[in-house]
C-alpha cells in the first residue's frame, strides 16, 4: 500500500506519544497514564517531593484503543503544515522553536465519559497522560494564546504549555535550614570577578555584593542578574537580564539565552561533570504580571528556594522540588511587598536591590538529602532581582 505524506506524519506522531505506565517513563516524567476513575494528578504530603504528580497504573487496552482512534481522528483534520509543526515540537521535546497550532477554541473531544478541550487532549497524548483539566497547565510566553487570547482560535501545541506545580499545604519542614554563607574555596576573604558590564568587584563570604548587582543605585536597565555556581565557586560572569524571558541551558537545539555549556570551568569533579551533562534544555525564567515564573525544560528535577514561596513569618525557607515540564512561581511581587522591611537574619543577608532565588539542577539539598546547603550542590543558579 502506498502511504500518503499525511498518513506518514500521523503515524510518526502517534509513535511519538508519551509512554503510558512504563516504568522507565514513570522515573523520568511526573506521572504516567491513569485510569479515568483515579484521583487527580496531584497529591499533597507525598514524602519530601512537592509538586509531584501521583503515579497511576497502566491504562486499559480499551482506553488505549479509544485514545488512538480519537487522536487519529483529530490529527487527520489538520493540514500537512500543521502536522509537520506539531511533529517537530514533539520530536524535539520542546527544544526547537515551533509555531502555534491554532484550532477552534470551542472544539472538544470525548474520551470515555469525559470531554477534553483540544489543548488538554494534545497534552495528554504527547506529554502528560494523567492530565485531567486545563486548570493544571499554564501557557508559556512564546505562545500566541498567552496574554492575547484569540476569540475563536486557541493554540494546541503541547510544548507551548507547562504543568503547574502545586505546593504542599501545610509544607513539610524537611528542607528548612539556616542561611548558607557562600565562600569561594580559592580565597579566604574575597575574590575579584567581572560583571556583565565590565569592571572588577569583590565577592564576599555573604554572597554577591551590591556593587556586583547594580553598577549605580537606581539602575533599572535589567530586572535581574543570574550567577552560575559549581559547588562553592562561581563560574563565568554575572548575566544581566533585560528581556522578559530568558532560557538558561547547557545544550539546546534552538534558541538564545544563557548557555552554561560555553562557560569555562576548572572543576574536574566527576559529579559536577555528570550533573552538568544532565542540565540539557535547562530552565526558562519569565517575568510576568504576577511575578517571576520558572519552567523546568530539562529531563530531571530542579530544586528552588525563594523567600516568597514560604510563610513570611518563617525564619527559615523551604526547598521545593519541581519536576520536568512543570512551572512554579518562584517570585511573587505581592508577597515581596510584605518583605521589604524584614527583620530576619536570612533576609538581611540579601542585597538591597531585591530578593534572591536559588535553583539547583538535578541534586537537591535539605533534610532529605546528604547536602544540607546549596553550596554543596554540583550545579546551581543564583537569581537576584532588581526589585
Amino acid at each position: 500500500m502506498i502511504r500518503t505524506k499525511r498518513s506518514v506524519l500521523v503515524r510518526r506522531l502517534w509513535r511519538s506519544r508519551a509512554p503510558g505506565g512504563e516504568e522507565k517513563e514513570a522515573a523520568r516524567q511526573p506521572g504516567a497514564v491513569v485510569a479515568e476513575a483515579q484521583e487527580p494528578a496531584f497529591s499533597g504530603g507525598h514524602g519530601c517531593c512537592t509538586g509531584k504528580a501521583s503515579r497511576g497504573g497502566r491504562a486499559t487496552a480499551g482506553t488505549e484503543a479509544e485514545l488512538k482512534a480519537l487522536t487519529h481522528a483529530v490529527l487527520k483534520r489538520l493540514k500537512e503544515r500543521q502536522l509537520e509543526g506539531l511533529l517537530h515540537a514533539v520530536e524535539s521535546r520542546g527544544g526547537a522553536q515551533t509555531p502555534c497550532l491554532l484550532l477552534p477554541a470551542n472544539a472538544h473531544s470525548r474520551l470515555g465519559q469525559h470531554w477534553f478541550p483540544l489543548p488538554v487532549l494534545f497534552c495528554k497524548v504527547f506529554r502528560w497522560p494523567d492530565l485531567r483539566h486545563c486548570s493544571e497547565v499554564k501557557r508559556l510566553c512564546c505562545c500566541e494564546s498567552y496574554g492575547k487570547p484569540h476569540p475563536e482560535l486557541v493554540c494546541c501545541n503541547p510544548h507551548h504549555l507547562s504543568r503547574l506545580c502545586e505546593l504542599e499545604s501545610p509544607p513539610l519542614p524537611y528542607s528548612r535550614y539556616p542561611m548558607d554563607f557562600l565562600k569561594p574555596t580559592d580565597c579566604p576573604d574575597s575574590v575579584p570577578s567581572s560583571t556583565e558590564t565590565g569592571g572588577t568587584n569583590c565577592l564576599t563570604p555573604g554572597g554577591l555584593s551590591v556593587s556586583q548587582v547594580l553598577q549605580e543605585p537606581g539602575d533599572w536597565s535589567h530586572w535581574c542578574v543570574v550567577a552560575y555556581w559549581e559547588e562553592k565557586t562561581r563560574v563565568g560572569r554575572l548575566y544581566s537580564v533585560q528581556e522578559p524571558s530568558l532560557d538558561i541551558f547547557y545544550d539546546l537545539p534552538q534558541g538564545n539565552g544563557f548557555c552554561l555549556g560555553q562557560l569555562n570551568s576548572d572543576n574536574k569533579s566527576q559529579l559536577v561533570q555528570k550533573v552538568r551533562s544532565k542540565i540539557g534544555y535547562g530552565i526558562q525564567l519569565t517575568k510576568e504580571v504576577d511575578g517571576v515564573w520558572v519552567y523546568n525544560r530539562s529531563s530531571y528535577p530542579i530544586f528552588i528556594k525563594s523567600a516568597t514561596l514560604d510563610n513570611p513569618d518563617s525564619r527559615m525557607l523551604l526547598v521545593h522540588k519541581v519536576f520536568p515540564g512543570f512551572s512554579i512561581k518562584a517570585f511573587d511581587y505581592e508577597k515581596a511587598y510584605s518583605l521589604q522591611t524584614p527583620n530576619d537574619h536570612e533576609f538581611m543577608q540579601q542585597p538591597w536591590t531585591g530578593f534572591t532565588v536559588q535553583i539547583s539542577f538535578v541534586k537537591g539539598w535539605g533534610h532529605c538529602y546528604t547536602r544540607q546547603f546549596i553550596s554543596s550542590c554540583p550545579c546551581w543558579l543564583e537569581v537576584i532581582f532588581n526589585y
